[in-house]
């Protein structure tokens, strides 16, 4: 009985971790697939496709989303506005002067560059693929296009095809279910409504992702000499990545670094040597203290080579996060996921001053200092309280130092028995010397 019951709350443990698609900083996180049938023409049928990022804090970056399914019957895409797709296929069946937009069983679509031609371009369109989150930037983390595709012949009732993809690592897609037709209005007087529309969700697992962490934390302070870097071998180990890391001082074989204006695929990272082999690294600096006030610097440093990381974010979980009093050069706000809670943040860029975090130049890291209230009966720079508890980098969990690894306080009262000591030994040999 003992070990059923260990088991099952290792199971349960297992099936709320943010690795397995649940965030506890974002319980209600997805991207949301929208399928808006707008009009039926016998043979052919007119949809709109929206896809939102319905996550706090977790975007789609640069290369942007590809999505994808598998129709049911023998469908192909005539047209479409605002988003192609990347293959035409083999449309040999078609004996006219006009072919199909795309005639493969499972297409994959791709949103347009952002100047598109206007005859091409539909409302909320063409942005790269790329989704801000709801925090960062809520006037763009949706994205939309529009097709005419024929009916299938084989069977009537396949007019929604099955098993999408979002083409962006870690996201699983549920199966698409029906629910009340999307509604417009102009005035807000008289409201229209689609003929059907269908749902897709799609959540995110860390594990999926990647197998490595992406990222790691080291720590300091103003009150010990000792700096913790980040765990040895947090995303790689050094003796197993040899050829495949630039050291210290060299420079990037150029042939390895992409043009991600055009690629469609993001790049395997190529980091800085060092012990860790992480791509990114988060530094905290407990850097001074005040009478009611304590100050932190956050350093974050991009080690990968070939990637630039925009819209980055830092989401952070720390106790005094509810008493902040200012932010320099960096967005702030908290994440209130569950009520009073508030000991979480998240942290981003400025646009057009430091929300780009490039791969080499001046920006390759960028920097903060906060200020925090000292509350009374809560504060204490003692065992490791100053340092946080969890670092996520674009929604990926960063590698902590082990907790017994972080900067104490001097041994205040060893060092007074020392001085004791000292002081008694003077006296007494000065009273020998008398």
């Amino acid at each position: 009985m003992g070990n059923v019951l260990i088991l099952l709350f290792f199971s349960v443990t297992i099936s709320i971790s943010p690795s397995f698609g649940y965030d506890t900083l974002d319980p209600a996180g997805n991207i949301t697939i929208t399928w808006d049938f707008l009009s039926d023409n016998g043979d052919r049928t007119d949809v709109k496709v929206s896809i939102y990022n319905f996550q706090l804090f977790r975007h789609v970056e640069r290369p942007g989303w590809r999505l994808g399914w598998a129709w049911k019957g023998d469908e192909v895409i005539w047209q479409m506005w605002g988003a192609e797709a990347t293959e035409q296929g083999n449309c040999s069946r078609f004996k006219g002067k006009e072919l199909p937009h795309c005639c493969e069983k499972e297409p994959v679509i791709i949103d347009l560059m952002p100047g598109a031609p206007y005859n091409m371009q539909v409302a909320n369109c063409c942005k790269r693929g790329v989704l801000s989150s709801m925090i960062q930037d809520p006037s763009k983390f949706g994205s939309s296009f529009q097709m005419n595709y024929n009916k299938a012949s084989t069977n009537d009732s396949s007019y929604i095809p099955e098993n999408f993809t979002i083409g962006v690592p870690g996201y699983t897609c549920a199966e698409p279910v029906q629910v009340p037709p999307s509604k417009t209005t102009k005035d807000g007087r008289r409201w229209t409504q689609v003929l059907e529309t269908w749902k897709v969700t799609c959540v995110y697992s860390q594990i999926l992702s990647s197998p490595i962490p992406k990222c790691c934390v080291s720590l300091s302070a103003f009150y010990n000499s000792t700096i913790v870097p980040c765990p040895k071998c947090s995303c790689n180990c050094p003796e197993l990545a040899t050829g495949k890391c630039v050291r210290p001082g060299e420079s990037p074989p150029l042939l390895q670094l992409p043009r991600e204006e055009n690629t469609l695929v993001e790049p395997q990272p190529l980091v800085m040597c060092s012990q860790h082999m992480c791509p990114i690294r988060v530094h905290w600096h407990v850097k001074q203290s005040y009478k009611e006030y304590w100050r932190i610097k956050i350093t974050i440093t991009n080690l990968n080579f070939v990637k630039n990381y925009s819209q980055w974010n830092l989401v952070m979980l720390h106790p005094n996060l509810r008493s902040i009093n200012q932010v320099f050069s960096f967005n702030y706000q908290p994440l209130n996921t569950y009520g009073d809670t508030n000991d979480t943040g998240m942290f981003w860029g400025i646009q057009y001053y430091n929300d780009m975090l490039l791969a080499s130049g001046d920006s390759v890291n960028v920097q903060t200092e906060m200020l925090l209230h000292k509350d009374p009966g809560n504060f204490t720079f003692k065992e490791g309280w100053a340092f946080p508890r969890k670092i996520s980098f674009n929604g990926d969990e960063c590698v902590m130092p082990s907790p017994d690894e972080y900067p104490r306080l001097p041994n205040t009262a060893h060092v007074a028995a020392r001085s004791s000591c000292i002081f008694y030994v003077t006296m007494i040999l000065l009273s020998m010397l008398i």
